[in-house]
């Protein structure tokens, strides 16, 4: 009897810490994010321990912001589709050596500066995925293999 009530408390206490903030989202975050998107609906914070990601809604497109612990903004991700991108990206993907793949994911990235990114998902099959990092020139940044 001791062994399932204790068995019972242990994986109570187990669920509700499994559910549990690990610590309060950082004010200076919460302040930076409300003065750079003052107009964004469906806010949901994300404490990642190193830094905190918001996810949110602004002119009907999902948006993720990612800012480190004391507020500074690192990025900001936005769902894109291939047919946004512009002639330059596309041309820059269909001469790379990735071009045989099909791109299931477009990203674009804001960065702090003024700066753009996009972020194509290539994929060959199940296993084999690229992330692939461009400028706006249509320029490979960088490649990194993904889950």
């Amino acid at each position: 009897m001791k062994k399932t009530i204790l068995l019972s408390l242990t994986l109570l206490f187990a669920f509700t810490i499994s559910f549990a903030q690990v610590r309060e989202i950082p004010k200076a975050v919460e302040e930076t994010f409300q003065k750079q998107y003052p107009s964004a609906s469906n806010i949901e914070y994300k404490d990642k321990l190193v830094s905190v990601d918001v996810s949110f809604t602004q002119n009907d497109e999902h948006h993720v912001a990612s800012y480190n612990n004391k507020g500074v903004w690192r990025e900001t991700w936005k769902d894109f589709s291939w047919e946004k991108l512009s002639p330059e990206v596309q041309d820059g993907f269909k001469k790379s050596k990735y071009a045989d793949r099909e791109v299931d994911e477009v990203i674009m990235i804001f960065l702090p500066g003024g700066g753009e990114q996009y972020r194509l998902r290539a994929r060959k099959n199940d296993v084999q995925k690229t992330y692939l990092f461009y400028n706006t020139t249509g320029r490979l940044l960088r490649t990194s293999p993904t889950i």
